[in-house]
């Protein structure tokens, strides 16, 4: 089968482009694989980070494609769409997060032709910051799309919510193994300047509201002295509220802030480093962090939202704070360090994990799911 993917890739950077390449690895073993790449993903001023691409000492494998895809700019929709039909593609795989993406992934998919069949992975049906817009944008794109595989099931009630009938396979988030293995912790602790022994607290990745690095730091406060915060990742937004917080923080010498892109090459440093990672989000569907922690064998504690339950409790693989409020967060990170073989078990767990979240499995639901529609 010829499948071509679209979405980001080398050399742009993140989760989703690293999801990308790993999916485009997977199918590529047993399939004709080609990766269709933006030319322009976000216009400079409405993205938040500070740089959308892979900088210099980044290690990101470099991924082949062609770079076609403008999402401002119709013309190139067009251009997009006949070049996957001249390629002759039997499955299109677009990847959704967001309803900026609906006017040219939506036209690009209406364009492929009647021989290919389109399938959108779906990381959120309506995005966690949402917007008037989104509902009816989603809309448009979903009726281009013939199929859509979910990572959780929030996202699939969202689908049906929002489009009943949609067809539809959730397979599970795999696990990110391009970052390499686990380093022993004392080398992991004296490469981030950590001294001494503590229970270290790890929080990763794009701080956004929704992410709840607020509540995390008012958690903090009220933990004793033998516990450390460390923060790893790039601020889209305003970092200044976080910045006074940590100032105000009793504890603030126990925070150890990296506000920076973390490079692939450094993400072990981070997860060998920790006991456990720690999500306080507001909303989630899935999480890719959640993904990494199990792939570094590091428990979670995560907030009562989105498959965040489901997928951290109902796996054994942490726990879970009723609330995403600083006094249920500061509990559950209590209960996790002072119940005995509490860790011990996660541990265990997250072993079981690793064997069922593989990236054959995923790409194995999706072709499977192709064979369906």
């Amino acid at each position: 089968m010829k499948i071509a993917i679209l979405s980001c890739f080398h050399p742009f950077r993140g989760g989703i482009a690293q999801f990308n390449a790993s999916v485009l690895g997977e199918l590529g073993k047993a399939h004709t694989v080609k990766a269709f790449n933006f030319t322009l993903q976000y216009p400079a001023l409405l993205f938040p980070g500070k740089t959308q691409y892979v900088q210099e000492g980044d290690t990101a494998v470099p991924v082949e494609s062609e770079a076609l895809l403008s999402t401002i700019n119709p013309f190139t929709w067009r251009k997009t769409a006949k070049a996957i039909r001249d390629w002759g593609a039997d499955l299109l795989i677009v990847r959704y997060w967001m309803s900026w993406f609906a006017p040219s992934l939506g036209s690009v998919a209406r364009m492929t032709g009647s021989h290919c069949k389109v399938i959108a992975i779906t990381d959120n049906v309506l995005p966690h910051e949402r917007h008037f817009f989104d509902k009816p944008l989603t809309k448009w794109f979903l009726k281009a799309v013939d199929g859509c595989v979910t990572m959780s099931s929030e996202v699939a009630a969202d689908l049906k919510a929002l489009t009943p009938g949609a067809r539809y396979v959730t397979l599970p988030h795999p696990l990110y193994t391009h970052f390499g293995e686990r380093i022993p912790r004392a080398e992991a602790e004296r490469a981030l300047g950590l001294e001494g022994d503590a229970k270290t607290l790890l929080f990763f990745g794009l701080i956004r509201k929704y992410k709840g690095l607020d509540i995390l730091l008012d958690a903090f406060a009220g933990l004793p002295e033998d516990y450390r915060l460390v923060i790893a990742g790039e601020a889209y937004g305003d970092f200044a509220e976080y910045a006074r917080a940590i100032e105000a923080n009793p504890n603030r010498e126990r925070i150890f802030l990296h506000q920076r892109y973390i490079p692939d090459n450094e993400v072990a440093l981070f997860f060998s480093a920790a006991d456990a990672v720690v999500l306080p989000y507001r909303s989630a569907t899935q999480s890719g962090v959640e993904a990494i922690a199990t792939q570094f064998e590091v428990p979670m504690i995560v907030t009562d939202t989105g498959a965040l339950r489901a997928s951290v409790e109902g796996r054994g693989t942490g726990l879970v704070a009723d609330r995403a409020e600083p006094e249920c967060v500061r509990e559950a990170v209590l209960r996790f360090f002072d119940t005995p073989g509490l860790r011990e078990s996660c541990h265990e767990h997250i072993l079981q994990e690793k064997r069922r979240l593989s990236w054959s499995e995923f790409c194995k639901g999706i072709t499977g799911f192709y064979e369906t529609l």
